[in-house]
């Protein structure tokens, strides 16, 4: 009986790590995912952006649909222009799910070897393009060895777990019918302004109902560099992990994480 019982975890490890890597293995991909807080960013950010995006030569794709209204992108495209060293930045920016299912309108993604996702309120970004040819030809992105990055709300639809998608407000971490992300990360949620706005906490409630997912919670003008199942910490702030039944704990910068085995290296 207590070799059943000694058993049981030890299969029940072995399930959700087989799980874990099979998540990986349908997520393979040469890109790389780049989630940053918030905020405006570092130096060492923008030469991580440059050096995996394709540096002059990058093709850039700058999507800001979830901005509020009146936000002006023009600083966004003239410092994304400014980081690469390059004119050759397209806006993509729609509500219209029919027009994000268009040939015409995916084609700068085609050929894109880095693209922007802005931030503001994440629900416009799952309303847009979850389900569209967007959500794929971003998918293709990744499998050609781009990069695709995202701010805040950009962050934040990343992950598989959608965190904060209410339409009423951004205090509801969890919100039915808007709670799946691109899932370019698998089997996570993605906070951000962490530090900034005291939300260190606010990702507990949300693996406890899901205890599946790893809860990443990102401080401004801070990234996590996702590539072939584990992630890289630059920036200034740090990256709070949170894990059903285990303490929460913070990773600083120049740190990598295995999300396969959900342990720092």
């Amino acid at each position: 009986m207590k070799r059943k019982n000694l058993a049981k975890p030890q299969l029940l490890t072995l399930s959700l790590l087989i799980a874990s890597f099979a998540s990986w293995a349908s997520a393979a991909n040469k890109g790389f995912v780049i989630a940053m807080g918030g905020g405006n960013g570092t130096p060492e950010i923008y030469e991580k952006w440059k050096a995996l995006g394709g540096g002059t030569n990058a093709h850039v794709v700058l999507i800001p649909t979830a901005n509020n209204p009146g936000d002006d992108i023009a600083p966004v495209v003239e410092g994304l222009k400014h980081v690469f060293g390059t004119q050759d930045v397209t806006v993509l920016d729609t509500k219209d799910r029919a027009k994000a299912n268009s040939a015409e309108f995916v084609a700068p993604l085609q050929r894109a070897t880095f693209v922007f996702i802005d931030g503001g309120r994440q629900w416009r970004l799952a309303d847009a393009y979850l389900g569209t040819r967007v959500e794929r030809e971003l998918r293709n992105v990744l499998k050609r060895g781009g990069v695709i990055a995202g701010s805040s709300a950009g962050a934040s639809i990343l992950a598989s777990y959608l965190v904060r998608g209410d339409p009423k407000g951004p205090e509801v971490m969890m919100a039915k019918g808007h709670e799946r992300g691109f899932g370019f990360i698998p089997n996570s949620a993605i906070d951000q302004h962490v530090s900034e706005r005291h939300r260190e906490r606010d990702m507990e409630a949300v693996v406890a109902a899901h205890p599946k997912l790893l809860g990443i919670g990102i401080d401004p003008n801070t990234v996590i560099v996702v590539h072939e199942g584990q992630f890289e910490v630059l920036g200034s702030g740090k990256v709070t992990i949170t894990k059903a039944g285990q303490k929460q704990y913070s990773i600083s910068s120049g740190n990598h994480f295995d999300l396969r085995r959900r342990k720092p290296q």
